[in-house]
């Protein structure tokens, strides 16, 4: 499904209702109800997966990676829009602009 969301560092993301996860061995793997397909993510992808679990801003989720990991901030930035946007494509987070939508 192809969805034109705007995706900043002041998005207000979190999962999406139709799906669930489970960890594997530091591994995640998330299926889609709506479609059942199966999705994995590795090695950050599980901890910017949790961090989604409520509704959190985009540069709050930078900041959480780049306070655990060794890693330049516009890097984390750029990568982390990159995941948030496939995640979005594949309907499984939810996207607010930031103020309340």
């Amino acid at each position: 499904m192809a969805k034109s969301t705007t995706i900043s560092l002041d998005s207000i993301d979190s999962v999406a209702t139709d799906q669930v996860s489970c960890d594997l061995n530091g591994e995640l793997a998330i299926l889609d109800h709506a479609t059942g397909t199966y999705f994995g993510l590795d090695p950050i992808g599980p901890m910017v997966w949790s961090l989604l679990a409520d509704p959190i801003a985009v540069h709050e989720i930078v900041d959480a990676i780049v306070a655990d990991y060794d890693v330049k901030r516009a890097h984390c930035e750029q990568d982390l829009l990159t995941l948030l946007a496939k995640l979005d494509q594949r309907s499984l987070i939810q996207i607010g602009d930031g103020n309340g939508s």
